[in-house]
């Protein structure tokens, strides 16, 4: 099949458009066909026609052709019929671009399609009858309905043939608009009474190779007396309507006349156009000759239209004119506004002039009611750029700020210049995308906080919060230790801070004796790539808690030696007997001390200064007053709850030194024998109850080893360890499972004897020996010490061969 491949480059004033080219190929070539190497044409690589995403953009139009982006060639997508195409228009051609992406491009392709020899030519009618008078005279002219052939050029109808040739001879016309006038004339005269139906064959021959050709029946009925044929008053009548009118608007009339009378005279007007579609949009009043409007007329569709009208008289004699109509265009489509290409998102950083889309925006009215102008909406970053005829380039017109506005929506509103202007709108929706130009910024300055010491570790102290006005990834914030430290060590040790949250949390439990206060700063850093970061210094303050109890540093309290105050009985009112000297370590009014004597021998005797802690006589001393006298102060700080300290001091009312020294003497001695007495009680108790328990122990024992003897006589059957149903808890739910423990101390005050009885130790000391050694338990006295000023007894029963029970006894 023969191709013809024409290309031509050309550029344009903007770049987004950049060439033409224009191939020619015959209609009705199968699918799949090669129309041509448009990558070759245009100059393209395969690559870029990948990468572009290239696709055809048609319009509204059928897509006819199909692109191979992998081979880059035009391809026929549907089989192409020129007639139903173009009909008779010439040249008959196929418009359409091929747009490409990243950068946007622009390529204009038009293919020709060339008419082949496909269609013969085919009258209306299979069938045409006549009328003719016997009185017709030679040379009479009869039209006849042209053939219709869709085909253009050499393939289009060329020559008719009629036959026989007796009586009618085919005369051909050229018309002034390039038509063909077919006419039937007679040459000989009819006689009826000879023959009264004439059957004549009429053939229509294209010029094609090979060439094709159409018949048609034309019967002729011989008539009598109708010798004149009607005649119209003019051969080409104008008019012109306008589009969209209504129908029955008239359009003009055409008039033709008969010489002849009566019935033979009588007209009837017709539409004759065979080839259009004519007759589906005009009418003719059969009578009268009026051209009204039967159909839609669109001036987008045809500005012309040609009406071929006949008129026939009773002895079907002819005439034909024609009217050629003028349509006149109205505002009547609104512009067409079609995105080609849109980018949904663009960077905030696209340099001004970056294009956004490609618009393709058309008015297929003509003159000033096809002038378009196109503007956007006011206050953006954008501009509307004409790239051609009918195109137009959405380009950024300044620089771009996500943070200021993260979004536009666009509105392109397109009017043409008719009266009325009629306009039509599109709105767009273009997204910023984040770039990471913005740092964390922290809410505050800086943060101080205070927490109490004695703090649980993993307390939450304060919470840092930054915020960053960039989007998504770039906005997220991370919290970070800056490492620094604290009296010489690392601050991560004091406090650590959640990476997401920003919550500063403390390590260890602050002490505010070792440290009031320290300072770190925390770092804010986003996920952009690079990261942007900032930090804070933050302040954490460490408040007392009333934790340390007051310290007795004087008098100084021993538990060996015997101190005592001396105070004459010659001691006047006042007499400052001693001072008790203590301290605080915590601070503010958790260590402000106090000072009050909560147990005196003689309370009337005595008084302790409330802030100095200076115990002074409240009145004379008597012969009557004891020797031996013993106070103890209370030291309380002011804390909430508050704590407090307690020291005993004794005090000798005597003018000598031996004096004190006999009395305190008695004193000791007393003491020893309470204690003495004690003990000796709790031994006898103890003994009692150790002879209990090794008796029941020793019944327990004789009875399991029985059980044990019996098994092991049976049957010589292997020995199986026996554990006595009493005995098989080890695990503290036996028989005397626990030890009990009792201490009585004795020391020369009797205050300060004591006698404790410790609770049950939680060990499992019940277990068994099968290694077939038995013993009776036995009561083994480990050591009794007597002492002083302590005496201690301890008692130990045990047997480890049978009965392995050990009980221990602290007197």
């Amino acid at each position: 099949m023969a191709r013809q491949v024409l290309l031509f480059v050309y550029l344009l004033s903007l770049s987004s458009v950049r060439g033409q080219v224009s191939y020619s190929i015959p209609e009705e070539m199968p699918k799949g066909s090669l129309v041509g190497n448009i990558a070759q044409d245009l100059g393209l690589d395969l690559k870029r026609l990948k990468s572009g995403k290239a696709r055809i953009y048609t319009g509204d139009s059928a897509e006819y052709i199909e692109l191979n982006k992998e081979r880059g060639l035009l391809l026929i997508k549907e089989r192409i019929d020129r007639e139903a195409l173009c009909g008779q228009t010439m040249p008959c051609a196929l418009h359409f671009q091929i747009i490409l992406e990243n950068p946007m491009e622009l390529f204009r392709v038009t293919i020709e399609i060339t008419d082949i020899n496909d269609n013969s030519p085919v009258f209306e009618k299979s069938e045409i009858k006549f009328r003719i008078s016997e009185s017709a005279v030679i040379g009479s002219k009869f039209a006849l309905e042209r053939a219709m052939d869709p085909d253009v050029g050499v393939n289009d109808l060329q020559s008719y043939a009629l036959s026989p040739k007796e009586n009618f001879n085919l005369k051909i016309k050229n018309q002034p608009d390039g038509t063909k006038l077919i006419e039937m004339v007679l040459q000989t005269a009819l006689d009826r009474e000879k023959r009264d139906e004439i059957y004549l064959i009429l053939t229509a021959v294209d010029g094609g190779d090979p060439k094709l050709s159409g018949t048609a029946q034309i019967y002729v009925t011989v008539l009598d007396v109708n010798d004149n044929a009607p005649i119209f008053s003019q051969p080409l009548y104008k008019s012109t309507v306008n589009e969209n009118a209504l129908k029955g608007t008239i359009l003009g009339q055409v008039s033709a006349s008969d010489a002849d009378r009566d019935g033979n005279g009588d007209i009837i007007y017709s539409i004759t156009n065979t080839m259009d579609n004519v007759r589906d949009i005009f009418d003719v009043n059969a009578n009268n000759g009026e051209i009204m409007v039967r159909g839609q007329i669109d001036f987008e569709k045809a500005r012309h239209y040609e009406i071929h009208i006949q008129a026939t008289d009773e002895g079907g004699l002819t005439d034909s004119c024609k009217m050629l109509v003028d349509v006149l265009d109205v505002n009547d489509n609104i512009p067409s506004v079609n995105v080609l290409s849109m980018s949904k998102t663009i960077i905030e950083n696209s340099k001004p002039g970056t294009v956004v889309a490609m618009l393709n925006i058309q008015d297929p009215d003509s003159e000033q009611n096809g002038q378009i102008t196109c503007s956007i909406n006011d206050n953006l970053p954008l501009a509307l750029k004409s790239a051609s005829d009918h195109f137009y380039s959405l380009v950024t017109d300044t620089d771009l700020d996500r943070e200021r506005e993260s979004g536009y929506n666009i509105s392109i509103m397109c009017s043409d210049e008719g009266s009325p202007s009629l306009s039509s709108s599109v709105t767009l929706t273009l997204q910023i995308s984040d770039v990471n130009d913005n740092a964390p910024v922290f809410e505050r300055s800086s943060y101080v906080a205070s927490i109490s010491e004695n703090n649980t570790p993993g307390l939450s102290i304060i919470r840092v919060k930054a915020r960053d006005a960039d989007w998504n990834q770039n906005a997220r914030v991370s919290y970070i230790l800056q490492d620094s430290s604290v009296n010489g060590v690392s601050v991560s040790s004091y406090v650590s801070v959640s990476a997401d949250s920003g919550i500063i949390h403390a390590v260890r439990s602050f002490d505010y004796e070792q440290i009031k206060d320290f300072q770190f700063r925390v770092i804010a850093q986003d996920g952009g790539s690079p990261p942007l970061s900032s930090n804070v210094s933050v302040k954490i303050v460490i408040q007392d808690q009333n934790d340390n109890a007051p310290q007795v540093l004087y008098p100084v309290q021993t538990g060996s030696s015997l101190v005592a105050e001396i105070v004459p009985r010659s001691a006047e009112v006042g007499y400052l007997v001693t001072k008790v000297v203590a301290v605080d370590v915590d601070s503010g009014q958790n260590a402000w001390l106090s000072y009050k004597l909560q147990k005196a021998t003689d309370r009337a005797l005595f008084e302790v200064g409330l802030q100095n802690g200076e115990i002074r006589t409240v009145r004379q001393v008597t012969d009557k007053d004891a020797v031996k006298q013993k106070l103890t102060v209370v030291v309380e700080d002011n804390g909430h709850p508050s704590r407090s300290a307690t020291v005993n001091i004794n005090v000798a009312v005597a003018d000598s030194f031996p004096e004190v020294l006999s009395e305190f003497t008695d004193f000791t001695h007393d003491n020893d024998n309470l204690t003495f007495y004690l003990v000796l009680a709790m031994a006898v108790v103890s003994f009692l109850f150790i002879v209990s328990i090794i008796a029941i122990l020793s019944v327990k024992c004789y009875r399991w080893r029985r059980e044990r003897i019996f098994h092991k006589s049976g049957a010589n059957l292997p020995v199986i360890p026996y554990y006595p149903p009493f005995y098989a808890d080890v695990g503290g739910t036996g028989t005397l499972q626990h030890v009990y423990n009792y201490e009585v101390c004795r020391t020369t005050d009797s205050r300060n004897s004591d006698m404790k009885h410790a609770r049950p130790s939680s060990d499992s000391i019940i277990s068994l020996d099968t290694s077939g050694t038995h013993t009776l338990t036995h009561v083994q006295r480990e050591k009794m010490v007597h002492g002083y000023p302590d005496t201690q007894v301890r008692f130990k029963l045990s047997d480890k061969k049978a009965c392995p029970i050990t009980l221990c006894y602290r007197l």
